[in-house]
């Protein structure tokens, strides 16, 4: 294998990202949009009136509390700015640097930047890697997908100008299957998601790290499924699809945890490993944190400091008792740690 060419700046920020064993370890707590609607309900069950400021201090407590056993955690300014300054100093920081959501009366779902950043920006900030996310059909009609394709292409432009490590989480969808809960939806899922990693894994996309979605739906995996509720595929047909994950990736690959419960993503963590697949980490938001919304709703700022101590603890180190036993180094992909040449950024 051809030695890996990484500057220095780009290298070193990775290994902030990830624990001692090279293995990203992130917590994820970036939601804008769901985080307004989860808290808002969460308010009007305990019979409280919502306001923004619950928001920040709910990130900066799970900031404050959890980074205590994360690698790293990725995280917006827009509503997480207090959550940016308490984290353990130990633990690195990735930044949003898209806006949330997507324009639903256009097609195409396309992607757009915070108008007032810029990498740059970012990186003055403390951040030591921006995360994009873009949704992506990679059967899509050329004119939709070659915008998407263009635009991750400026993005790897703008962070080598940083000096600063890309993350591009990719959320596939197809508007032919608009439940993404149905069983049709997940047998187009496999597809879907390998196509869009092998797509933009490629060097000319200048992707770092590819957040990556778990690449079948758990709950149509025969064996995991509710009663009555038809599998879209058999255990060995998901093996299959995780393990073809190996074959696709060029550049790390981490899970996202896509808001599925804390015990279904532990579930997929250990078929995920048990199948061969050489994830570097997680990027893990809402099976880590959800439940402790309403905790902090029915009582306050003590409430959940209490929550994130004990439960909030255990979900995370339930998550780096798996990555320990599964998760490969983010730099065995080149090869390991001799494969890397780190040299200065040019000019």
């Amino acid at each position: 294998m051809a030695k890996k060419v990484l500057t220095r700046g780009k290298f070193d920020k990775m290994q902030q990202l990830a624990n001692k064993d090279g293995v990203i370890a992130a917590l994820a707590i970036d939601q804008r949009g769901s985080m307004k609607k989860m808290m808002a309900a969460a308010d009007e069950k305990a019979g409280k009136e919502y306001s923004l400021d619950q928001i920040y201090e709910f990130k900066e407590l799970v900031s404050s509390e959890l980074t205590k056993y994360a690698s790293a955690i990725l995280i917006d300014e827009e509503l997480g700015f207090k959550g940016m300054k308490s984290k353990d100093p130990s633990s690195g920081l990735i930044l949003s640097y898209e806006k949330t959501g997507y324009d639903a009366n256009t097609v195409g779902r396309f992607p757009e930047l915070l108008k007032e950043e810029s990498l740059t920006r970012l990186k003055a900030k403390g951040a030591d890697a921006a995360k994009v996310l873009v949704y992506y059909d990679p059967h899509d009609k050329d004119e939709i997908n070659d915008v998407k394709k263009a635009f991750v292409e400026r993005l790897a432009n703008e962070a080598k100008g940083a000096d600063l490590p890309f993350f591009l989480e990719l959320v596939t969808y197809t508007d032919s299957i608009p439940d993404a809960k149905s069983r049709e939806y997940a047998l187009a899922k496999p597809r879907l998601v390998l196509d869009a990693m092998k797509e933009f894994t490629q060097d000319k996309y200048g992707v770092d790290v590819i957040k990556a979605e778990v690449p079948v739906n758990w709950d149509f995996v025969e064996g995991h499924t509710a009663d009555g509720v038809q599998a879209a595929y058999t255990e060995e047909e998901a093996a299959g699809y995780f393990k073809e994950a190996n074959d696709i990736a060029t550049k790390p690959f981490i899970y996202l945890s896509a808001g599925v419960p804390t015990k279904t993503f532990r579930e997929e963590l250990n078929f995920a490993g048990e199948s061969g697949t050489k994830f570097s980490g997680i990027l893990c938001g809402r099976a880590t944190w959800r439940d402790g919304i309403q905790v902090y709703a029915d009582g306050g700022r003590d409430a959940l400091k209490e929550w994130l101590d004990t439960t909030g603890k255990g979900n995370v180190e339930e998550l780096n008792a798996i990555l320990s036993k599964y998760a490969t180094p983010w730099y065995d992909v080149y090869g390991g740690l001799d494969n890397i040449e780190v040299v200065d950024q040019a000019n």
